[in-house]
């Protein structure tokens, strides 16, 4: 059971990453203004993070190394 567990796992990982991609999406169609004249301008496509990506960075390095520590106490008990 264990070698069809360390088999279908990875497959069905690369499958599902696989179909995901394939997925056609449709962009949305433009809004109209009941007004009449053109259309309002789309909104911003996202927000950037690059202004936090340091600050992320740190709190994933602080939780990664609490986590260590952490595994390394139960382990040692």
């Amino acid at each position: 059971m264990k070698h069809i567990k360390k088999f279908i796992v990875p497959v069905l990982f690369v499958l599902v990453t696989f179909i995901s991609f394939a997925q056609e999406s449709t962009p949305p169609s433009p809004p109209s203004n009941p007004y009449g004249g053109p259309a309002p301008p789309p909104p911003a496509p996202g927000l950037p993070i690059d202004s936090s990506l340091i600050i992320l960075m740190v709190i994933a390095v602080i939780y990664g190394i609490y986590k260590i520590v952490k595994f390394n106490k139960a382990k040692t008990s």
